[in-house]
């Protein structure tokens, strides 16, 4: 497992959007003097900037203005940011009257300092609410077990920060509470069954001091068992007992935060590979436009049907959405499934002939050379998928899923994985793959996922494994 949690609360896109502020300001700054200041200058110009931004940044990093656990409170911003601008533009201006350079030098970086306090408080403002409007899009589904009473609190402080969260509803520990409980999903009891149908990210037990940390023990184990992040809400007493490799500790207000985990936790990784699977996809996509034209042609000239065959998969933690592939088939295979069945050549839950008389003679060579995945390209942009992941199954194969076989689930599928550059059709194997797919999540890393594209491109050169 990748055990590191280094910038685990770390708001990537808020430090990436400060340095482009600053970095749009220089780059104003420089078509205001360029008819001042010599070309052979510019690199000294952009030398001083670089420098009052990496200190900016440190400087911001340093009070934790970048942590999504910190409230966003404006006037407490306004204070941080603007003893990191005054500590950047001090050393910054140190360093410029030391090597003294030119007047016109001078004017410009002081006017660039002057004009970067201006726009990074503007974007402090702007930024931030965007922020806040994505995250509520995007954020993960939530349930929270525990006092109604602790969570209705926690629930104020964790509104302040940037930790957005999807409310699902509330899990009964106990007894229904005297005071309505804005949805229940059920009881703790239930835990699993209610992961499996709300699609659940994450579980909250909020807890008291006196609370016996050993009855949620069980349930924190379920949720790890099926890739569900655990945050476990407590009493700082007990936080010791609770640490294990996998976990990490912040906090939300006056609340310790004890998160577990299954799969990364790095929010700057995890944006890297959001922004390489929609720019290499949108590449890709263009790149392959003629095969997938000719494909639609030939698709369309050899049977009756559709060109695009729709089917709906099961995405991150049960999610679904229909999965797109060039038709390879007629157009009656779903209702012929059943009749050969008793030819699957998988031991499991998935389906597999290696002759299916239901694939037609184009269905035939695409599948060979894997064109009929292509499509798939556009659910990476939409953001069903990801270019790298783990298969993904049917709905029909995941209503057998064991708990152990939930966590298989825990991230976006692939378009590519272990799976298919490990044999694909030749492991007839079910626990075969999932063990590829767990493998996969827990050694999940950026360069895991280029030496997966790099591999990808060689079995499709080969055909290994594909039918």
């Amino acid at each position: 497992m990748n055990r590191s949690n280094k910038g685990a609360n770390t708001n990537t896109i808020q430090m990436i959007e400060d340095i482009f502020v600053l970095l749009i300001v220089y780059l104003i700054e420089r078509k205001a003097f360029e008819k001042v200041i010599l070309p052979t200058s510019n690199l000294k110009c952009f030398a001083l900037v670089v420098v009052f931004i990496v200190i900016y940044i440190l400087a911001n990093k340093e009070a934790r203005i970048y942590n999504v656990t910190l409230f966003f409170y404006l006037d407490r911003f306004w204070k941080i940011i603007s003893k990191s601008w005054l500590l950047a533009s001090g050393i910054t201006m140190g360093l410029m009257y030391v090597y003294n350079p030119h007047y016109n030098i001078r004017r410009f970086h002081l006017y660039y300092i002057a004009w970067t306090y201006a726009a990074i408080c503007i974007n402090m403002v702007l930024s931030r609410f965007l922020q806040m409007m994505f995250t509520n899009i995007q954020a993960p589904r939530a349930a929270f077990v525990g006092t109604f009473e602790e969570y209705e609190k926690f629930n104020y402080f964790l509104n302040k920060t940037s930790m957005k969260v999807e409310e699902v509803g509330y899990i009964l520990d106990s007894e229904m509470p005297e005071k309505k409980v804005f949805n229940t999903l059920g009881k703790i009891e239930d835990l699993e069954q209610i992961i499996r149908n709300k699609e659940i990210d994450q579980v909250y037990f909020i807890q008291h001091s006196d609370d016996n940390i050993a009855q949620i023990q069980k349930y924190i184990d379920i949720c790890l068992e099926m890739g569900v992040t655990v945050r476990v809400v407590l009493d700082v007493s007990y936080s010791h007992r609770m640490l294990r490799s996998n976990s990490y500790v912040s906090s939300v207000g006056t609340f310790p935060l004890i998160t577990y985990h299954t799969i990364a936790l790095n929010s700057y990784e995890q944006a890297l590979k959001r922004v390489m699977d929609i720019v290499i996809s949108a590449i890709a996509t263009i790149v392959l436009s003629p095969i997938m034209l000719i494909t639609a042609v030939a698709i369309k000239l050899d049977s009756p049907g559709p060109v695009i065959f729709k089917q709906m998969r099961v995405g991150q933690n049960g999610r679904t959405f229909n999965m797109y592939k060039f038709r390879s088939m007629c157009i009656d295979a779903e209702a012929r499934k059943e009749e050969l069945l008793q030819k699957n050549e998988m031991d499991g839950f998935m389906f597999k002939i290696k002759d299916d008389p239901r694939v037609t003679k184009v269905g035939k060579f695409i599948r060979k050379t894997s064109i009929d995945e292509l499509p798939q390209l556009f659910n990476v942009i939409k953001g069903d998928m990801s270019l790298v992941g783990t298969r993904p199954p049917t709905v029909d194969e995941v209503s057998k899923y064991e708990r152990g076989q939930w966590r298989r689930i825990s991230i976006k599928p692939g378009v590519t994985g272990l799976w298919q550059i490990s044999g694909r059709n030749s492991i007839t194997d079910f626990d075969e793959v999932v063990e590829l797919d767990l493998r996969y999540i827990d050694n999940w890393s950026l360069s895991a996922d280029i030496a997966i594209l790099i591999k990808t491109v060689g079995v499709l050169f080969t055909r290994k494994g594909a039918y």
